[in-house]
Parts: C-alpha cells; sequence; structure tokens
C-alpha cells in the first residue's frame, strides 16, 4: 500500500515578497460608467482590498491556521495528492470524503472541519463524529505541479475512490461536496455505490438544458427561467475556461490583481452578501484562498475541469441510486426543484431549505452545513 508523507505549508520568504512587488506595481483599468460590479469586479472594492493584501493582510497568521491541520501527500494517479486528514473524536468516528470545487480550495472547510471530527466540542453528540478526508482536487492549488497530467472529474472521483480504500483503508464510507465537488460526489455515488453508504450535496450535478422539461410545473418554470438568465448572464467564465483556459493562465498567473478580480467577482456573485463579499466571507478568507492560487501557480490547471466537461461525455451518463441528502441555499447558483433532482438522484432521503446561504456554504453557513451533513448520515452509519 502506497504510504502518504506529512504535510506542512511553508511559502518561501521571497515569494511573498515578489507578490507584494507586484501588487505594488499594478497597472489600474479606469472605473466604467456603470453601477459597480454590474459589469465585473468593482475597480473601487478590488483597490481597497489589494491595499489590504498588501499591507495588511498576515499570510503566516493563515498558513499557521492550515498547518494546524494533519495534512499528507501520496503519489497517486501519477500525481502528489494533497489531502488533509483529521481523526474524529468519538465511540465510532465514521469516514467522511470532503470535496471542494472552483474556485475554492480545501481551506475553505476550515471551519466545518473541527464540527464534524468533534461535535461534542459544539454541543454536538460524539456518536455524530467523522473522521474527515479533504483532498485538494487534482491541478488545484497543493495537488499541483507544472508539467502533472490533468485531471477531468471522472479521474478526480477515482483518484479519491483510490485514496479512501486503496490508500487509507476505509472500505465504505461517505461523501459531501459542492461545486465540482459535487459532480465529484455524484460520479463517486455513480462509479462506486458499493463503497458509499450515502452521498451529501449543497449543489446538483443536473444538466443545464433550458429544454429539460416538456411541460413545466410553476415551480420547474421558475428555475428554468433562473436557468436561462444564468447561462446568458452568468457563465462567461466557463466559456473562456472550457475553450481558452490557456489564453487566461498567461494573465491570472502573471498579474496577482487579475487573479484576485477573477476569483472575487465569484466570491461577490455566488455568495448572500446584499452586494457586499464581506457580508458573506471575511477578507482574510477569500484572501487566504487568492494567495494559494498565487503561490502555487495553478489556477491555469485548475481550468482543466471545464475543458473537459466541454469537450467530453456528460461525467454522470446515468442516474445515481445510493442514499442522496442534498441542503438549498437561496443564492445558490442555481437551486433546481426535487421534481427534476428526482429524474438523476433515485434515492433522495434528505431534502433541506435554508433562509439563508450562498455557493460556499462551508465558510458562509458552516453550523448549519455540518448539521446537514450529521443529520443525514446519522441513520446510514
Amino acid at each position: 500500500m502506497t504510504q502518504p508523507h506529512p504535510f506542512r505549508l511553508s511559502v518561501p520568504d521571497p515569494v511573498l515578497d515578489d507578490l507584494r512587488q507586484r501588487l505594488a506595481r499594478t497597472r489600474w483599468p479606469e472605473t466604467p460608467p456603470m453601477v459597480a460590479w454590474s459589469t465585473g469586479t468593482s475597480v473601487e472594492y478590488l483597490r481597497s482590498l489589494v491595499e489590504y493584501w498588501r499591507e495588511g493582510f498576515d499570510w503566516r497568521a493563515q498558513e499557521a491556521k492550515f498547518n494546524a491541520f494533519r495534512q499528507f501527500t501520496v503519489p497517486l494517479a501519477g500525481i502528489d495528492l494533497h489531502f488533509i486528514h483529521e481523526e474524529g473524536k468519538g465511540p465510532n468516528p465514521f469516514p467522511l470524503l470532503l470535496s471542494h470545487g472552483w474556485p475554492g480550495s480545501v481551506i475553505e472547510f476550515h471551519k466545518i472541519i473541527p464540527m464534524l471530527t468533534d461535535p461534542a466540542r459544539f454541543g454536538g453528540d460524539p456518536a455524530d463524529a467523522f473522521t474527515v478526508v479533504a483532498p485538494s482536487l487534482p491541478g488545484y492549488v497543493l495537488s499541483f505541479k507544472p508539467g502533472q497530467p490533468r485531471f477531468k472529474l471522472e479521474d478526480m472521483a477515482d483518484t479519491f475512490a483510490s485514496l479512501m480504500t486503496d490508500v487509507l483503508g476505509y472500505r465504505r464510507f461517505a461523501a459531501q461536496g459542492g461545486d465540482w465537488g459535487a459532480f465529484i460526489t455524484s460520479r463517486l455515488g455513480y462509479a462506486y455505490p458499493e463503497r458509499l453508504i450515502g452521498i451529501h450535496l449543497n449543489l446538483l450535478a443536473l444538466r443545464r438544458d433550458p429544454k429539460m422539461v416538456a411541460n413545466p410545473t410553476a415551480e420547474e418554470r421558475r428555475f428554468l427561467d433562473q436557468l436561462e438568465h444564468f447561462l446568458k448572464e452568468e457563465t462567461g467564465y466557463q466559456w473562456i475556461q472550457g475553450t481558452k483556459p490557456t489564453t487566461l493562465s498567461f494573465a491570472l498567473t502573471d498579474s496577482p490583481v487579475g487573479l484576485a478580480a477573477w476569483l472575487v467577482e465569484k466570491f461577490q456573485r455566488w455568495t448572500d452578501c446584499d452586494g457586499n463579499p464581506e457580508n458573506a466571507l471575511t477578507r482574510d478568507e477569500m484572501l487566504t484562498d487568492i494567495t494559494l492560487y498565487w503561490v502555487t501557480g495553478a489556477i491555469g490547471s485548475s481550468f482543466w475541469p471545464y475543458y473537459a466537461r466541454m469537450h467530453g461525455p456528460w461525467p454522470i451518463p446515468d442516474s445515481v441510486a445510493v442514499p442522496t441528502g442534498y441542503v438549498q441555499f437561496p443564492k445558490e447558483i442555481l437551486s433546481p426543484p426535487r421534481s427534476l433532482a428526482e429524474k438523476m438522484y433515485t434515492n433522495i432521503q434528505r431534502w433541506s431549505v435554508m433562509p439563508k446561504g450562498g455557493h460556499f456554504a462551508a465558510l458562509e453557513q458552516p453550523q448549519v452545513l455540518a448539521h446537514e451533513i450529521r443529520e443525514f448520515f446519522r441513520p446510514l452509519r
């Protein structure tokens, strides 16, 4: 069995010095004569964020927070796969795989991991404890090195299945994910049903076809209208990342402010923030994620699932029959009704609708998400 190696994040000082120097030399675009954020990232907002990034952001403090988790790398599927592996504190912790998405990273789980591994510390039942495994997606930040193979979603699911069973020895496990992590988790449920006791999602991996229903109900019609707007106004990033990812990667690999602008727009657009991303996420949380992409040079590689998705078959070709739980947050990118979800997920056992929260649920609503995960998996253990 391949043995994992302990990992500790330590970014060299010259890399951080170079980052600050680049930030100081930023060439700023003009502010368009439009409402802020209506044409993309607000110039005024990003100026303020970058000033804090250069003068006030303490990377070493965030690095220490990151290193408080047990981390490893393991040679798997032709790369060095990075993952967090936190043991649960309870009578019988159950293994749980957490999968993030784009433009996220494993650091977005920093609030929720303790809630899942040590529920008693947060007023919960120790019997609900999980042992959490949270990999960096292949090609993303700490699971990236220049020249390594590219992974489509199906490859990521296969790699994670191998990590859980072949490397860590978990014959059966639970899985949870949002964004691309929801696709990977759904693919695991489809391809490895004998290993999964169930899957929990905070985004549904459904095909996005405005003509998917011939005679929609009123609820389905509202979703189709939402989908139509999303496809028209909010998918520009998908088209460039999915068709010309290398062209975009030149700009975002060379300019930290360009990288920040590309990611901050999603933090603003996809969170329940009333227009200001700091109503949902802290500056440190956003900048920690952005800095991880910068110091690893992984932004171009992180685009690959979009390219593979646009140039290959749908990654989940048939229905998913393992027990499924879903929590819907109101500012998620899309909110399909249960009637459409059940066409793909044929064994939905928990469906919860929340009053607040968005796409980055583990950061925005960690208590709610942890509660939903515990409630869903409790009877399946």
